[in-house]
């Protein structure tokens, strides 16, 4: 356990261990590539690539110094060069010194000054160097030694510019610097120490009531050390030599003995180990190519992860947490390439928004297939020889493409459609992914975009084509990989007879990243199937089967009745985290309190809890007895809640009273701890039960000062829960009191209770009355956030119009364009809403005592 000391935070013995342990596990699973990590070198290899962009990590760039040294044949060259430094110098060796001025007790401003001795080659003859530098100005004199290794020998310096607006220095010589000579570039800086997480920083925190100090930065010795920051601008940062975490990122208390936050932890740890070979020992040649760096650290996150901490089922967590999110979100017309041209990423292209689910979730969802159709032998090795080829140096995925080209030409075992660079350039130089449609009476699999189908716009815009690889199983038996890799195609081996015990499953277990669209024949067999032996189909293709079907409902290319019959064999699914994609879509949290204004809410009641009640009486049988015994159940722990909510939102009476109960004991003993895995749902409803003692309770405890911040926000949460109109109305006009609360808590009680049954009308009227108020208090931009929340739970086109004569009287001209739109958008959201859920009642009305 990290321990906290006069000077920051630091890795005491103990917790060394941990993390000595999940670096050997990273290292096990990247088999030979641990060779590679102890192997340095003391230059680079004539002709080197291009100079390596800095490795960035989850969202940091890079450091305070002069990031890379480059030259064009003159100074004038220099001007308009872009993010890019030119390829006349390479850097070999950087020797950096910090001078961080702080003393004890010094308020502030803080500034840095620091020397940097940059060693480089030359490769074409030069009288200028070009260096990146942000916020940086020169101090003292700059010099040029060299060439190498004549003793004395020098360079006359001309002068050294800055360029803010390219983010470079520029330094000019009175000398030329000769192809194929050394040089050491010696520069003098100084510049301000913020707190505002970037380059070198300061970060602050408080021990026994004293403020101290921490900066955010270590470049000098190749050995593994992790630190815990108190503030920090990304969950962490893979430092060659010394990572930087936030504190929630990498301190694990002994005494939590819950397996989810030792998994994250193992997760982000091993995220930034697996830098230190992707990024770091090879770096990627330009941005356009980053998931070379956060693709594959992604991927290897949750090899190392699940080798330490075997409770947790890898295909089903990367599944979850990696492939389904992205898939939720690469779909939309705009969205780019995984490996986007690099013409592209020179222009005014947004390197930050780079860091996106695209490049990790989607480079590591592909980095996942290519492995699977490789198989993990063949991967690795290829890996290995990538690494070897490019260390401390750059590549390009062409450069791994190639490298496992020459890992598939070495041997007969796996067999290929097509050459790798022309695969999977077709996954990772297209947008979106592949739907698959089955016609099982031919056999015949096609694939097109999956697009949005309601959107005309969409329709027949793109004609691309994948190279896939098809895994499949039938009747239970897993088949020989199969590919796709033409539009349409014939597979004799997948026509069916006409028995109903006869099906086929495709992409099993989610090695492929796209979306499977079945026939209605093979649903209807799947859907029997799951009736009578739901474990015929693994757990993880039974998740995808449902997110897929729903998908596909919601844009367009099956009908919600058709997703729906895949749900009657839900009181046999054990399995929360299919449970929990189930609840995602047929009661998302944002439309809780608009369901229960349709007729679907006492059919959806009856059908859901007849299908629930197994699941739930056997976790709360947990609950009840022995919560300690979920501490290695990960999907509990993290979608239990859900389960819950959604129970008790349905009214079921055991929920009800297991929520009033652990309130109440909470309430006699203070001490008591509530299980976390529910805390939220037993807090809301314990106070929606009860009166205004129990709410009184929630207040009292929120104004604890022991009270953490999850715990309070828990609590915010919980107030608004109320289901006595008074409690609600007081609640709010807390809210106003800027003694009570901080401005930021004012639009979240508001937030809070627009989202609950009742709440919906009391802070519309709460809002209207106290506009100024609001509107001087708390600025414009909380009121924005408020009205477009506010927008989503308007159910009528009555409270459209009025919403719209709202804004119409309070807001600006060009302000009342934006939220106009919006208000269209939600008008169609609620016919289309409407019309869903009529079919969702009929459907069920026809079902519901099945």
């Amino acid at each position: 356990m990290g321990r906290r000391g006069g000077r920051g935070l630091y890795v005491g013995r103990r917790a060394a261990a941990l993390l000595a342990a999940l670096l050997l596990a990273l290292l096990a699973a990247l088999l030979a590539l641990a060779a590679l990590y102890g192997r340095c070198r003391q230059e680079a290899p004539p002709p080197p690539p291009p100079a390596s962009p800095a490795g960035p990590g989850r969202g940091r760039g890079p450091g305070p110094g002069p990031a890379a040294a480059a030259a064009p044949p003159g100074p004038a060259a220099a001007a308009g060069l872009g993010r890019r430094l030119p390829r006349h110098l390479v850097p070999l060796h950087y020797d950096l010194e910090l001078w961080p001025q702080v003393r004890p007790g010094q308020a502030g401003p803080f500034a840095f000054s620091g020397q940097v001795n940059i060693t480089v080659r030359c490769r074409q003859d030069t009288d200028a160097a070009v260096l990146h530098s942000s916020g940086l100005r020169s101090r003292g004199a700059a010099a040029v030694r060299g060439p190498l290794p004549e003793p004395g020998a020098a360079v006359e310096v001309a002068g050294l510019r800055q360029e803010a607006a390219g983010e470079v220095a520029v330094l000019e010589l009175r000398g030329r610097l000769r192809a194929g000579r050394r040089y050491v570039l010696q520069l003098g800086f100084q510049g301000r120490l913020e707190e505002d997480l970037d380059g070198l920083f300061l970060t602050r925190y408080t021990d026994q009531g004293r403020s101290r100090y921490v900066f955010g930065l270590g470049r000098r010795q190749l050995k593994m050390d992790l630190v815990a920051l108190p503030d920090f601008g990304a969950g962490a940062m893979e430092n060659w030599g010394l990572m930087t975490f936030q504190e929630s990122s990498l301190m694990f208390l002994p005494s939590d003995k819950f397996t989810s936050r030792k998994a994250m932890i193992a997760i982000m740890v091993s995220h930034e180990l697996g830098h230190q070979w992707f990024g770091n020992l090879v770096t990627m040649n330009w941005w356009n190519d980053l998931w070379l760096n956060e693709g594959l650290a992604s991927y290897f996150e949750y090899l190392g992860a699940t080798f330490v901490e075997s409770k947790i089922s890898l295909d089903k967590i990367f599944y979850d947490r990696v492939v389904q999110p992205v898939l939720r979100e690469d779909n939309e017309i705009g969205v780019r390439s995984l490996s986007e041209s690099e013409d592209k990423i020179k222009g005014s292209f947004s390197l930050m928004s780079l860091f996106d689910s695209i490049t990790y979730n989607k480079g590591a969802s592909i980095t996942w297939m290519l492995s699977g159709f490789l198989t993990q032998k063949l991967f690795i090795r290829a890996l290995t020889l990538y690494l070897k080829e490019f260390s401390f140096s750059n590549a390009n995925q062409d450069d791994l493409w190639t490298h496992i080209q020459m890992v598939i030409d070495a041997q007969d075992e796996v067999q290929l459609p097509a050459p790798v660079k022309q695969i999977m350039d077709s996954w990772t130089c297209q947008n979106g992914f592949p739907v698959l449609t089955l016609n099982l009476t031919t056999g015949t699999i096609s694939q097109e975009q999956f697009l949005n189908k309601k959107n005309e716009k969409s329709t027949d815009s793109y004609n691309n084509t994948w190279i896939i690889p098809i895994s499949w199983m039938r009747n239970g038996s897993s088949q020989p990989l199969m590919w796709l890799d033409k539009s349409s195609k014939v597979f004799p081996e997948m026509q069916v007879s006409e028995s109903e015990y006869d099906w086929i499953l495709l992409n099993v277990n989610l090695s492929g990243y796209y979306r499977v669209n079945y026939d209605q024949l093979n649903l209807k067999r799947l859907a029997r199937l799951l009736e009578n032996d739901p474990k015929a189909i693994p757990a993880v293709s039974r998740f995808q089967l449902i997110d897929d079907v729903f998908a596909l409902t919601q844009f367009g290319y099956i009908q919600i009745e058709t997703a729906l019959e895949l749900t009657k064999y839900l009181a046999r699914e054990d399995e929360l985290f299919v449970w929990n994609v189930v609840l995602l879509n047929l009661v998302p949290e944002n439309l809780e309190s608009t369901l229960k204004n349709y007729e679907v809410y006492p059919l959806l009641k009856k059908y859901l809890l007849k299908r629930m009640l197994p699941i739930y009486h056997y976790y709360a049988g947990f609950i009840h007895q022995n919560v300690d015994a979920l501490e290695g159940d990960y999907f509990a722990q993290v979608y239990l809640e859900k389960l819950f909510a959604t129970a008790c939102w349905l009214g079921l009476q055991d929920c009800l009273n297991l929520s009033s109960e652990l309130y109440a004991k909470w309430m006699d003993n203070p001490e008591y701890e509530i299980p976390f895995l529910i805390r939220r749902t037993v807090c809301c409803y314990g106070v929606a039960v009860g009166s205004d003692k129990e709410w009184n309770f929630a207040w009292e405890m929120y104004n604890h000062t022991d009270s953490t911040k999850e715990d309070k926000d828990i609590l915010l949460s919980a107030m608004s829960c109320a289901k006595e109109s008074w409690l609600l109305y007081r609640y709010l006009q807390y809210g106003l009191s800027d003694t009570l609360f901080s401005s930021s808590c004012t639009s979240v009680i508001i937030l809070y209770v627009v989202t609950k049954d009742i709440g919906h009308r009391i802070a519309w009227e709460f809002v209207t009355e106290n506009w100024p108020l609001l509107s001087e208090r708390y600025g414009k931009e909380l009121l924005h956030d408020v009205l477009k929340v506010m927008g989503r739970y308007v159910n009528t086109d009555v409270q459209i119009q009025e919403l719209q004569v709202f804004y119409n009287a309070t807001l600006e001209e060009d302000e009342r364009v934006a939220t106009t739109l919006l208000l269209e958008f939600t008008k169609f959201e609620n016919m289309e809403r409407r019309e869903l859920l009529s079919k969702v009642a009929s459907w069920l009305q026809k079902n519901v005592d099945d």
